[in-house]
């Protein structure tokens, strides 16, 4: 078997999953200005974990060992931290920005794939992740070039915050695919969350309305949806085959934002976009290599 040759249906789930979490992104960011960020993620953690529960139960497999819990419980407070920083910042940026800024993530967590999880990083894979930062750094400048108000100043530094440990997340989800389903991961994810952020609930989390409510359970939907995809294809292919297919999270987000709140897309957003999807496709070649001889059972 050719093990090198690119993982086309993980590959698909990814980019299906990729789409769920940037059409989320854009719920969330509504719920947000509603509820506020933190608000927010601790209730949709609420919602999300009701939803997977029935799921996780159907698939029988019991309570997940010590081991696997480890992962679970640091991978969800990761998530949970990375998201509430990433809607607190695109609260106060537009959302396609937010998501460009945020692409600094794919590109550290290669290099901690390679030492976290022991993947030999191939050439193409930072090739094609350096000419989709090149792509942000077209969309920086056009969208920056100029004086910003304060709330903007602290919605960028959270979504840089958020991108450090954004990196760390995409790298701990390709530990957690390979020793749980799915399901589980969903599961655990929004539970964790859920209760990492009940600390702070009594103060940062009063009732959301009826309209802040449907917009987090929709999200919650959405994330649950993306999440059991995204786990799907990191179960299937190394993370430095699906982690620069990141960037085209910034498409779908530029769609959001100018549907869902009137952001406009320039032309330097839209050159970024050509160089973001280059990096992708780049990254994501694989040459096959010739076919190995086989080995005696």
């Amino acid at each position: 078997m050719n093990h090198n040759r690119t993982p086309f249906m993980p590959i698909v789930a990814a980019l299906l999953g990729l789409g769920l979490f940037s059409i989320m992104d854009g719920v969330m960011k509504a719920a947000s200005i509603l509820a506020g960020a933190y608000a927010a993620m601790f209730w949709r953690g609420l919602a999300g974990s009701a939803m997977m529960l029935p799921l996780w139960l159907r698939r029988g497999n019991g309570w997940p060992p010590r081991a696997t819990m480890r992962v679970h419980v640091l991978r969800g407070i990761v998530a949970v931290s990375m998201a509430t920083l990433f809607f607190y910042g695109i609260v106060r940026t537009p959302l396609a920005e937010g998501i460009a800024l945020s692409f600094i993530a794919p590109l550290i967590a290669l290099y901690l794939a390679g030492i976290m999880l022991g993947e030999k990083i191939q050439s193409a894979a930072v090739g094609g992740s350096v000419l989709a930062l090149l792509g942000v750094a077209v969309i920086g400048w056009g969208k920056f070039d100029g004086p910003s108000d304060p709330e903007a100043v602290k919605g960028l530094i959270a979504i840089l915050v958020s991108a450090i440990l954004y990196a760390w997340n995409l790298v701990l989800q390709r530990q957690q695919a390979q020793i749980a389903g799915p399901e589980e991961v969903a599961f655990f994810q929004s539970l964790v969350g859920f209760l990492f952020l009940g600390v702070g609930a009594w103060w940062l989390a009063p009732w959301p309305s009826a309209t802040a409510w449907g917009l987090i359970v929709i999200s919650a939907a959405l994330s649950t949806g993306s999440l059991m995809l995204l786990s799907w294809a990191y179960s299937r292919a190394e993370a430095q085959v699906l982690v620069p297919l990141e960037y085209t999270a910034f498409i779908w987000a530029a769609i959001v934002g100018w549907i869902a709140f009137a952001e406009p897309v320039t032309l330097p957003t839209l050159g970024g976009v050509v160089l973001i999807v280059a990096g992708c496709l780049y990254a994501t070649w694989r040459n096959p290599d010739p076919p190995r001889p086989e080995m005696p059972n």
